[in-house]
C-alpha cells in the first residue's frame, strides 16, 4: 500500500519544521513537542480546508504560536519570550534551509541507547506520533513516550547546540545515524515479535531517512553502502511470507515476485559505494545481498562469492551471527560437516538463541541426521519470539518427524 499523500508530505516537512523551530529558539525540546502539535492540527485541518500555499511555512507559524504559548504559561516566560518577541515567520523565511541532517545526527547521539534512539528519530525525523511508534513497535504507548523523554532529556542535558556536528565529530555521527537506521531497518524486515514475519511500515521509513542521509552525504560510502543494501533486501519483501503469512525461505521464494526496480537501483547505489573505494561492513553485507538478486534461481547462485565475502565481513565486525551466516555458505560449498564445525565455533556467545539452534538443525538435516535435526528446530521455535518464525521452525520440526512412507 503507497502512503497517502498528505502522510507523505507531512513526514518530509516535519524534520525540516523541527529544525526551523529549534536553530530560531535554541529549544529542541520544546520545538520537537510544538511541532508534533502543528501536524496533529495540520492532519485534521488540511483535508478539510484544502492544501496551503506554503505547507511548510504554515507548520512552522502554527508550531511558533504553539511554542509561545507554551512558554507563556510557562513561570520563566519573561526570559524565553525575550527570544520570540517580534519574530513572525513569513512564507519564505529561513523556510528554503533544510536543517534534516542536523536533525537526523542530533536524534542518533551516540551517548542515546538504540531504543531510545529510535523512537525519537521516528518522531522528529519520521514525524510519526508517539501511539503510532508504539503500535510498529508492539509496546505501549507510555513506555514508547518514557524512551522519548529520556532522549530529549540526554541531549538537553548535553548541552549540545542545534547545529551541523563539526568536521571531527561527523564520522562518529554518521556511524551512528547508520546503525540506527540499520536497526530500524532490520525491526521492519524481520521483526522481533509479533505475528508478522515482517512490518514494512518500519523497512520503508528507514528506507526514506536513508535516502535523506545520503543525499545530504553523498559521497559516504557506508551510507551508500546501506540505502543499497536496504533497497536489494527489501526487494523480496513480497516473496516472503505467502498469501497465508507463512514464511517462506529464500531459497524457495518465487523470485519472479522480486522488485526489479529496487533491486536495479540497489546494484546501482552498491556501485556507487564501491567506486569510492573504502569499503566497510554496510557494503560487504549490500554486496552479498547483490549475489543473491543477481541469481536467476537459487541454484545460479554463486556461494563461493558469496563465502568469500563473509570472510570478509568476519574480519571487519568479528560479529558472531556473520560467523553463523558464513557458516551457511561453507555448507553450500564444502558441505554440512565441515559448517556444523564453523557453527560450532560460536557456540558459547549464540548457543542459546533461536538463530543459532536454527541454523545448526538445518545443517544435521542435510548431514541426514533428521531425529537431531528436529530436536533443534523444536528448541529454536521455542526460543524464536517472532511468530511466522516460530511456526516455520514448528513446522519444519514435524516434517522431519512425520514417518517417511515405504519404498
Amino acid at each position: 500500500m503507497s502512503t497517502p499523500p498528505l502522510e507523505d508530505l507531512l513526514r518530509t516537512l516535519a524534520p525540516q519544521v523541527v529544525g526551523i523551530l529549534s536553530r530560531r529558539f535554541g529549544d529542541f525540546d520544546s520545538a520537537e513537542d510544538a511541532v508534533q502539535e502543528a501536524l496533529l492540527a495540520a492532519s485534521r485541518h488540511w483535508p478539510v480546508d484544502g492544501l496551503p500555499d506554503e505547507p511548510r511555512a504554515w507548520l512552522v507559524r502554527a508550531a511558533s504560536r504553539r511554542l509561545v504559548d507554551q512558554w507563556r504559561s510557562d513561570s520563566a516566560r519573561r526570559d524565553r519570550e525575550a527570544r520570540a518577541v517580534d519574530w513572525q515567520v513569513p512564507a519564505t523565511d529561513a523556510v528554503d534551509h533544510d536543517d534534516s541532517l542536523t536533525l537526523l545526527l542530533m536524534c542518533c547521539h551516540p551517548t542515546l541507547t538504540p531504543a531510545s534512539a529510535i523512537a525519537l528519530t521516528l518522531r522528529a525525523v519520521g514525524g510519526l506520533t508517539t501511539a503510532e511508534i508504539a503500535r510498529a513497535f508492539l509496546v505501549p504507548e507510555a513506555t514508547t513516550a518514557q524512551r522519548i523523554s529520556r532522549a530529549k532529556a540526554t541531549i538537553r542535558a548535553s548541552g549540545e547546540p542545534f547545529r551541523r556536528p563539526a568536521p571531527d565529530e561527523l564520522d562518529t555521527r554518521l556511524a551512528s545515524a547508520l546503525h540506527v537506521l540499520y536497526l530500524l531497518f532490520n525491526e521492519g524486515y524481520t521483526g522481533t515479535r509479533g505475528a508478522d514475519l515482517q512490518r514494512v511500515e518500519l523497512s520503508r521509513e528507514a528506507i526514506r531517512l536513508q535516502r535523506m542521509l545520503v543525499a545530504a552525504a553523498p559521497d559516504h560510502a557506508e551510507a551508500l553502502g546501506l540505502l543499497a543494501l536496504m533497497l536489494l533486501l527489501e526487494a523480496r519483501s513480497p516473496a516472503r511470507s505467502d498469501a497465508s503469512g507463512v514464511l517462506v525461505p529464500l531459497p524457495e521464494q518465487d523470485r519472479s515476485r522480486w522488485d526489479r526496480g529496487l533491486v536495479t537501483e540497489g546494484l546501482g547505489v552498491l556501485a556507487r559505494a564501491l567506486a569510492l573505494g573504502s569499503v566497510g561492513e554496510y557494503q560487504l553485507q549490500a554486496a552479498i545481498a547483490a549475489v543473491h538478486d543477481r541469481a536467476p534461481t537459487a541454484a545460479d547462485t554463486d556461494w563461493a562469492e558469496i563465502l568469500t565475502l563473509y570472510g570478509l565481513l568476519e574480519k571487519v565486525t568479528g560479529n558472531p551471527v556473520v560467523t553463523l551466516n558464513r557458516a551457511v555458505a561453507v555448507a553450500m560449498v564444502d558441505g554440512p560437516r565441515a559448517a556444523i564445525e564453523v557453527v560450532d565455533e560460536v557456540e558459547d556467545r549464540l548457543g542459546a538463541t533461536h538463530r543459532w539452534l536454527a541454523v545448526r538443525g538445518q545443517l544435521l538435516e542435510m548431514a541426514g541426521e533428521n531425529a537431531a535435526a528436529a530436536e533443534l528446530l523444536t528448541r529454536a521455535a521455542a526460543t524464536a519470539t517472532n511468530d511466522a518464525e516460530r511456526r516455520h521452525l514448528t513446522t519444519q520440526a514435524a516434517r522431519l518427524r512425520a514417518p517417511r512412507p515405504p519404498g
